[in-house]
């Protein structure tokens, strides 16, 4: 069926549920595994002795791709940088690192000490966080999507404030009031609030946050610590086309089976990625014993772990030390030791955890010989 959509004109969006299934047989074939992986995944994060090497590092990796699929980029490595303290970080450093910090607004309120359900609200305040703007749904038209390339108009969203209310309305019952698995659900969800795109900015990276925070209520994640933009960016345009092809051919099949994917993948190499810095950080343990046994503190090695870039009030917050002269005495041994290398950054000095660097920016076939002490 072609619904012949004239992407010029404000797109009804049809209420949920879908009327054409979403549980076919291949679907079903795909959800199996996606559910295992992401189950493995989870299994991981809880079982981890140091928190931060999922709840800090992974999100750090979504934002950065989150943002890069609507042309926000910068490098891994300048977000790590100025994760902690961003003066002289450039605006697409700073308006990435708002991303995670959505990413944690969101999560506080669906988990915090006044938690409440997941809501199309929750979607609001995470994209005033994301965007630094309050500005709520869409009070006005002309809003439209382009093909980047051509400048051609291929999709124009509902208009007015009312209807798009009413639309999330919907949303936010099937979010809480659907038959289907919760991986399905995701999906299903995913695309309405991309095809409704409530907001004037942030709609993709808000939707990609709430996808997330699904997962998380639903109990499927403990933490926040799913990659799944780095499947999107890897594949943005079949994930367009696919959005598309809902929104022209009601082929739900076909989108629901890719997001099943992006589950599966990205739970694999998540593993993989995790099982990496805890051999680095076991390989890192023994080595600090060994060559530095005074100095040595379980809590001085999870400090290291935290982020690539260590300055010296990571290491008084971490209460290692009382002092900033006997932090930097920790550190600069480290140095020494040759785990960690100094650099001059402004008017601070930075000390880089590389081998951690290392394994956050590149795929584990590129680990081999570089992580050795």
């Amino acid at each position: 069926m072609t619904n012949k959509v004239d992407p010029d004109v404000p797109f009804d969006v049809p209420p949920l549920p879908p009327i054409q299934s979403v549980e076919s047989l291949d679907v079903l074939k795909k959800l199996a595994p996606a559910a295992r992986s992401l189950s493995a995944l989870d299994q991981v994060s809880r079982l981890l002795p140091n928190q931060y090497l999922l709840a800090n590092l992974i999100p750090i990796l979504e934002s950065q791709s989150s943002s890069q699929i609507e042309n926000i980029v910068t490098t891994t490595d300048e977000l790590f940088k100025y994760v902690d303290d961003t003066a002289g970080a450039s605006g697409s450093v700073k308006e990435i690192l708002r991303y995670k910090k959505a990413l944690f607004i969101g999560l506080d309120t669906i988990t915090g000490d006044n938690a409440r359900p997941l809501t199309a609200n929750t979607a609001i305040e995470v994209c005033a966080s994301l965007t630094g703007v309050k500005g709520g749904v869409r009070k006005v038209s002309g809003t439209n999507l382009k093909n980047a390339r051509t400048g051609e108009v291929i999709y124009t969203p509902p208009v007015g404030e009312g209807v798009i209310n009413h639309k999330l309305a919907n949303w936010d019952k099937y979010l809480h009031n659907n038959d289907v698995d919760p991986l399905i659900a995701m999906a299903v969800l995913h695309y309405q609030f991309e095809a409704i795109h409530p907001f004037l900015d942030g709609n993709g990276r808000t939707g990609r946050i709430m996808n997330i925070l699904f997962l998380v209520e639903k109990d499927l994640l403990s933490k926040p610590v799913l990659y799944l933009s780095k499947f999107i960016l890897e594949n943005k345009d079949e994930y367009y086309a696919k959005l598309r092809a809902v929104t022209q051919d009601g082929d739900w099949e076909a989108w629901v089976s890719f997001m099943l994917d992006a589950v599966k993948v990205t739970s694999q190499w998540t593993i993989e990625k995790v099982n990496a810095v805890v051999s680095l950080q076991a390989d890192t343990v023994a080595y600090v014993k060994k060559v530095m046994p005074q100095e040595y503190s379980h809590e001085l090695i999870d400090a290291l772990f935290q982020n690539p870039y260590i300055r010296v009030k990571n290491v008084l917050e971490s209460n290692i030390v009382k002092s900033r002269q006997t932090g930097m005495k920790y550190l600069r041994a480290l140095v020494e030791a040759g785990v960690l290398k100094e650099m001059a950054h402004g008017k601070e000095v930075l000390f880089i955890h590389e081998r951690l660097l290392f394994l956050m920016t590149h795929d584990v076939n590129d680990y081999e010989g570089f992580l050795d002490l």
